[in-house]
């Protein structure tokens, strides 16, 4: 037996365990890509060289007004990185810092203090541009634009009407309901009211949804079509830089809401998406560290990830600290008023709502498969959320789920979870 050391992100730390490396089917990271060495000049090429529309140079005049929709504290796409660039652009194209605002796409996420803001956006731009959370429970600050063929009513932020252009930003992951993360997405769920919230995401329940789905995934195409019948008539501008585990630029991808994004989600599936052959008895995945995992309502994206590695039956350690606990008031009284997995599908089925969603996705892959965490929660917070258990300690937990397969057994281990998907080749 030859013990080896294996570190995983946790919070704003790691945490290690020592496995017999001859256990260890696989370490499931991204491929080895140089990243940026010119962040500056990388932004300003992709906006002068746009894919599906033209440039911002050709399209913004003097005195315009722009707004910008930029990502909360629980998506991270370097913006206090591209964000000074992009402002300082529009000033050199005649666009004052007076006519540039910023909206916060929180979706239905707790709203973020001017500290926050400013942290993501950098202190340079916060101080210059005004910037709003999208509230989406204030009814009065959304403006129509019809309903889409899958029955949900589009209301969007008021800031993003009557405006001369708006600019998406945000990255493109993959996303365990619409396919696909970014482009699209930072106008609805994240610019948008509740109502429109809650019913574009009821297409979690359809079995057409799901990671890297796009064109027969009900989620995908009724996201897009929100955001198309509120685009009509508007100047918009999409702009998702790639990153790597580290933060790191890798690739940019601006210009058109939907040609722009296709490009990315094909560069996304290519390099996040990992080949395994074999499926493990344990699966080790960490979120990737905060705020991936700054709470459960975001680290269950983890969950799904771990379970395309996991042979059915197997044990998932899913190593989250969650530092901001639970992060739905909702997710918990779903989980201890229904109380069982099946119990918790059909309370949704019968009363979807935002928050108790999450109650679903975290327990709905429990039928196959056991789930430990690796936490700062209470133990018994994690086991009332149906958990096999919970500890704070990473080898501990390799401990439980030996004994809940085997000493002996196979072990494959995601560093970054949240970000790699496991594609099983038989």
């Amino acid at each position: 037996m030859k013990l080896k050391s294996y570190s995983l992100p946790y919070g704003h730390a790691t945490q290690n365990v020592e496995i017999d490396e001859s256990r260890v089917l696989q370490v499931l990271d991204m491929p080895a890509i140089e990243p940026m060495d010119d962040i500056k000049q990388g932004i300003l090429d992709a906006i002068r060289n746009p894919i599906g529309c033209d440039s911002l140079e050709k399209r913004i005049k003097p005195g315009d007004t722009v707004t910008f929709i930029c990502n909360d504290g629980t998506r991270v796409a370097g913006t206090e990185r591209f964000m000074p660039i992009l402002v300082d652009e529009l000033n050199r194209l005649g666009v004052p810092d007076a006519n540039m605002e910023i909206v916060f796409a929180l979706g239905s996420h707790r709203l973020m203090p001017y500290e926050e803001m400013a942290e993501i956006v950098s202190p340079n731009v916060a101080a210059r541009l005004k910037m709003y959370n999208n509230d989406c429970n204030k009814n009065e600050d959304f403006d129509y634009f019809g309903t889409t063929s899958y029955g949900t009513p589009v209301w969007v932020n008021k800031h993003l009407s009557n405006r001369d252009h708006v600019i998406l930003t945000g990255t493109v992951v993959f996303h365990y309901l619409a396919g696909f993360g970014g482009g699209r997405k930072s106008v609805v769920p994240g610019c948008a009211r509740m109502d429109t919230i809650r019913e574009s995401h009821k297409w979690m329940l359809d079995p057409g949804s799901g990671l890297g789905k796009t064109s027969t995934n009900p989620a995908f195409n009724n996201f897009l079509e929100c955001v198309n019948l509120w685009s009509k008539g508007k100047s918009t501008f999409m702009f998702n830089p790639i990153l790597d585990p580290e933060h790191r630029f890798l690739k940019i991808f601006a210009g058109d809401y939907v040609k722009a994004h296709e490009e990315a989600c094909k560069y996304v599936a290519k390099i996040y998406g990992v080949p395994i052959q074999q499926k493990a008895d344990i699966v080790i995945a960490s979120c990737g560290g905060y705020p991936k995992d700054i709470n459960v309502y975001q680290m269950q994206k983890t969950m799904d990830t771990a379970r395309l590695a996991l042979r059915e039956g197997g044990v998932a350690i899913i190593v989250a600290e969650c530092e901001e606990g639970i992060g739905s008031p909702a997710l918990m009284e779903t989980v201890q008023r229904c109380k069982t997995i099946s119990g918790i599908e059909e309370d949704l089925r019968q009363h979807f709502a935002i928050g108790a969603h999450k109650a679903y996705v975290i327990t709905r892959n429990m039928h196959t498969a056991k789930y430990i965490m690796v936490t700062a929660l209470k133990r018994q917070t994690v086991k009332e959320l149906l958990f096999e258990d919970a500890t704070p300690n990473l080898q501990d937990a390799l401990t439980m789920a030996e004994k809940l397969t085997s000493p002996h057994a196979t072990v494959t281990i995601m560093p970054f979870g949240s970000l790699t998907v496991p594609i099983f080749t038989e």
